[in-house]
């Protein structure tokens, strides 16, 4: 098991003189600069992981992480925990497109990315499967609105759950790294962690999630409000303790082994974006391995890219979860690294530079 405390130490700042680089590359390709708009926002922090202004990522894996919420007892999700066992069965189900019947499968085979599945702690028996990494804690966390959620034994063994499976999917050939969840209660940790991290009113950080109506968003918010009320806790560490989960601590580690190995880590929904503000919190050079995805429907995350200072590359309306809209920012990020390494300057294509 890979060292929570040595993988932080290992964090170096991304590559300043890359990115200055790129960004004069930029300035003399074939275009105005500035015509591929955000795509060269991109390639530039791109140019700053890989430590070159001719980035080239190659494969990309996503790593989703199972596990529910003792909140989910309180009413605050549109279906059941058992929902989740059922769900981790379909991501390795066969279909006559290949392995995993889940969105994000069909997603991921349509862009070439890898699908990883891990049960951290789903509140239910989960049969072995080989495509499934059995590092369960417990059945479920425990009830944040009432108790802390985990352990800090838990927690770090969480983290070093996620860094040992993000270093399993870099040795596999993965450059860039998409943590993804699927868990029950899930949106209601996240903005329990993002109220706190973020200093946001318990409403300006809860969401619907699956989809729950007014009274399940008030009930929702009500939640969050007691977990708040409940502890006063403000370390990034300490935080996800008492308001976190094992999926989340869980994408902390792969949000922190990224950056440790040098490679891009695409941020996609709100409880993803949840997850990074630890890791950032815990390891501040994280920030600047941070890849944006699209801006999810669920309240706060804005806010949330915002603070990581990233700006989303599309609005889809997504709200599911499993990695589905970092799956897809997969082909745009490549595509980025694609113009700033392969397009000819004006020096040579031999056009007037205006």
């Amino acid at each position: 098991m890979s060292d929570l405390t040595a993988t932080v130490a290992s964090i170096m700042p991304v590559s300043q003189p890359a990115m200055a680089a790129a960004r004069a590359r930029q300035a003399i390709l074939t275009k105005p600069l500035g015509a591929l708009g955000l795509l060269e926002d991109v390639s530039v922090r791109l140019a700053g992981i890989f430590d070159t202004d001719r980035p080239d990522p190659q494969g990309a894996a996503v790593i989703v992480a199972g596990a529910d919420h003792g909140v989910a007892t309180d009413g605050v999700s549109k279906y059941p925990r058992e929902v989740t066992a059922a769900m981790i069965a379909a991501f390795v189900a066969n279909t006559p497109a290949g392995s995993g019947g889940a969105a994000v499968n069909a997603l991921a085979r349509a862009v070439g990315v890898r699908v990883m599945v891990a049960d951290l702690g789903i509140a239910a028996d989960v049969p072995a499967h080989p495509a499934i990494t059995d590092a369960k804690i417990r059945r479920g966390t425990r009830n944040l609105r009432v108790e802390a959620a985990m352990t800090p034994a838990e927690a770090t063994r969480a983290i070093e759950v996620g860094i040992d499976l993000t270093e399993r999917a870099i040795a596999d050939g993965a450059d860039l790294i998409v943590p993804a969840e699927l868990g029950i209660g899930n949106t209601t940790s996240a903005a329990a962690l993002t109220a706190r991290l973020l200093g946001l009113a318990p409403d300006e950080a809860t969401g619907r999630g699956t989809g729950v109506d007014d009274d399940g968003l008030a009930r929702k918010t009500a939640v969050v409000t007691e977990a708040l009320s409940r502890t006063p806790v403000t370390d990034p560490f300490d935080v996800l303790v008492e308001l976190g989960g094992y999926e989340i601590a869980a994408m902390v580690g792969m949000f922190l082994a990224a950056a440790a190995h040098r490679r891009g880590v695409v941020v996609d929904g709100y409880v993803e974006g949840a997850a990074a503000l630890v890791a950032v919190g815990l390891a501040p050079d994280v920030a600047g391995y941070l890849l944006p995805a699209g801006i999810c429907a669920e309240r706060g995350h804005r806010a949330q890219l915002d603070r990581l200072g990233l700006r989303p590359l599309f609005d889809l309306d997504l709200r599911l979860g499993e990695g589905t809209g970092g799956v897809l920012a997969v082909p745009l990020l490549k595509a980025a690294a694609a113009a700033l390494r392969e397009m000819r300057t004006f020096a040579e294509a031999g056009v007037p530079d205006a």
